[in-house]
């Protein structure tokens, strides 16, 4: 990791901040449960829309359409042209 401190006494780094935003995805064949992570300046719905073709979903689960979890992982990255839809964990209602 590199620093930089300017002459007013602001630091940059190599590092970026992101929020934690736990997430489902759905797609045609499974839903993607897991965390997506956000910059703190910019809305859930930002970090989908980027021109980047695979969005990063770190503690991920993925369940079956019988709802039975096939794989779990630390990291998935996933093609967002294969999602049918997502949203913040909590946006939506599970049992309809």
């Amino acid at each position: 990791m590199s620093l930089h401190i300017d002459h007013k006494g602001k630091y940059f780094t190599d590092v970026i901040t992101k929020q934690t935003v736990r997430a489902v995805l759905q797609t045609l064949t499974v839903q993607i449960q897991g965390d997506v992570h956000v910059r703190p300046t910019e809305r859930f719905k930002d970090e989908v829309n980027k021109a980047e073709r695979f969005i990063a979903v770190t503690n991920a689960t993925v369940y079956n359409a019988r709802g039975e979890e096939i794989y779990s992982s630390d990291f998935l990255t996933v093609n967002l042209d294969q999602v049918v839809w997502i949203s913040p964990e909590g946006d939506h209602n599970q049992d309809a």
